[in-house]
């Protein structure tokens, strides 16, 4: 996800897989053959992807991996990759492509490839009526309190760039939202799509989010180094997908609101 790199354990993970398994990522023909693709998804990473009821995966990335695949003419195989486990499964090729708001870095870079952007994630504001801020700067205010999780890069962030807010720190997304609704946070300042489909939960809440984006990162479907054809295909696709409003419908579908920042189809990647 935004700002996240890859950690030293990570690494550590990757030069653990090349080891042990050489690097021989399948082609686009190959891939087309085996009448399969592997696709990387978070299993704990709701409404991108989750366990459903009858203990399917279903989200936003199984019905772009659903898509990708049918394009192919393949079945799409979905494979649990969580978080720190996405570029290590890429480099030891346990799968073809990995989704899961993979951002691109410069760092994972050096050992993967990234295709056009998939989606964004935009740093903003997330807030009700009752907060009349025009900009994230004006909730630098002892009168505000800003809602955060524990452990999350952007607690210290902002107690960086607006020290003068109080903070509520909970434990999950869910409870963000439910601060705020319930009267006892002001706002969020985060990867705000990631939380609105929460917001759902509360409708008699005026919500709003504040036009005054921080920053916006572009996030990527993974794929092996090198593995140019299958990198090509997915571009081309990806300009399709996006130029037909697939992905900006299939956001608005899971997460409740459109993209903050939708990605701008370009023919020329």
């Amino acid at each position: 996800m935004l700002h996240k790199l890859l950690s030293l354990a990570s690494l550590a993970v990757v030069g653990a897989a090349l080891a042990i398994v050489p690097a021989q990522a399948r082609s686009l023909d190959q891939i087309i053959t085996a009448g399969t693709i592997k696709i990387g998804v978070n299993p704990n990473f709701p409404p991108m992807s989750s366990y459903g009821e009858t203990n399917e995966f279903q989200g936003f990335d199984i019905d772009v991996g659903n898509k990708i695949a049918e394009a192919l003419g393949v079945k799409a195989e979905f494979v649990p990759t969580e978080t720190a486990q996405r570029v290590p499964f890429l480099v030891a090729d346990q799968i073809d492509i990995s989704l899961g708001a993979l951002t691109r870095s410069a760092e994972r870079a050096k050992l993967i490839d990234f295709t056009v952007p998939l989606h964004t994630e935009s740093m903003a504001v997330l807030t009700t009526d009752k907060v009349t801020a025009a900009k994230w700067t004006d909730l630098d205010t002892d009168k505000v309190t800003l809602v955060n999780m524990r452990g999350n890069w952007s607690v210290d962030f902002l107690k960086e760039k607006l020290p003068k807010s109080k903070v509520l720190l909970v434990e999950s997304n869910a409870d963000t939202v439910r601060a705020i609704a319930q009267g006892r946070a002001d706002a969020l300042i985060e990867n705000v799509d990631f939380f609105m489909s929460f917001t759902k939960n509360y409708p008699d809440v005026k919500w709003k989010t504040l036009n005054d984006t921080i920053f916006t990162n572009y996030d990527s479907i993974g794929v092996s180094k090198g593995n140019d054809g299958l990198r090509m295909f997915l571009n081309t696709l990806l300009y399709d997908m996006h130029s037909s409003e697939y992905i900006n419908t299939t956001w608005t579908k899971w997460y409740g609101a459109p993209m903050l920042k939708p990605v701008v189809p370009n023919p020329f990647f």
